[in-house]
């Protein structure tokens, strides 16, 4: 596949309402898919939000429901799903975990955030995951982070060098960091030459207020596509072709000097 055709379901989401937000989504879901995508992209932690002083009481137990609901959907609707991220239960802890699921229904990759916001008390309340987020979606090999994982240029680096050509992020990055969201973003697809396709909700927890503006960056840090702060179903085509040519054009992967990086201190 050369062109894939994307998705972003850019939401608000109810503080703590998980029937609510299941019901929402499963709804937004299908409309998206009456436009025909390869992907449809969720946001950070789409069935709770950071209702975190209950999230132990809130999560899903090894991710169960939600694996029943995604698989369904992809199946039913024939389209790959990135499950944005949930408060996923697993041997007593809690972790913010994102999953994939295939056309068929098939749940093909699992990815839990690495880096904890203290900002919002992640360490509180979850566990960090210990693995990379690298994915497959139609034969591309694709990557995914989640939202404060975007702050770390040596993991996204990390997923470039195993061959990924798309980063996915979903996230609940919020007011007033809206120039550090949007310039990370183009950044992360400058210094690693793919794409960068973010999916961020909208609305507000408290006196958290968060900005949208899901985004679809190439491998020069172009933005072809930039939601507002409302909510929505945003589209996008992006062609595949362009990460080789940029790589070849500019080959900074070939002209890397780990020797010296790795050794320094």
């Amino acid at each position: 596949m050369e062109k894939l055709r994307i998705a972003i379901i850019q939401m608000d989401i109810a503080f703590g309402d998980v029937e609510t937000n299941r019901r929402r989504t499963d709804a937004m879901i299908r409309e998206a898919a009456g436009n025909k995508p390869d992907l449809i992209l969720l946001p950070e932690l789409w069935t709770t939000a950071y209702d975190l002083t209950r999230i132990e009481q809130l999560a899903d137990d090894q991710g169960r429901e939600t694996k029943q609901q995604m698989s369904r959907l992809a199946r039913e609707l024939n389209v790959n799903i990135l499950a944005g991220s949930v408060a996923e239960l697993r041997g007593g802890r809690v972790y913010n975990t994102t999953f994939l699921f295939d056309r068929s229904g098939r749940h093909t990759a699992t990815y839990s955030k690495l880096h904890l916001f203290r900002l919002m008390d992640e360490e509180k309340y979850l566990h960090a995951g210990d693995r990379l987020g690298r994915i497959e979606i139609e034969g591309i090999p694709c990557s995914t982070m989640i939202c404060y994982d975007l702050r770390f240029p040596e993991l996204s680096r990390a997923l470039a060098l195993s061959g990924a050509k798309i980063l996915f992020l979903p996230a609940e990055w919020p007011h007033p960091r809206l120039h550090h969201w949007r310039t990370l973003q183009m950044a992360r697809a400058i210094e690693n030459q793919m794409f960068v396709v973010s999916c961020n909700r909208v609305g507000r927890a408290g006196d958290t207020e968060f900005f949208g503006h899901s985004m679809v960056v190439d491998p020069w840090g172009e933005i072809l596509l930039e939601a507002g702060e409302e909510e929505g179903i945003f589209q996008a085509e992006i062609d595949l072709a362009a990460v080789d040519s940029v790589r070849e054009r500019i080959p900074i992967f070939e002209d890397r000097r780990p020797d010296v990086y790795e050794t320094s201190k």
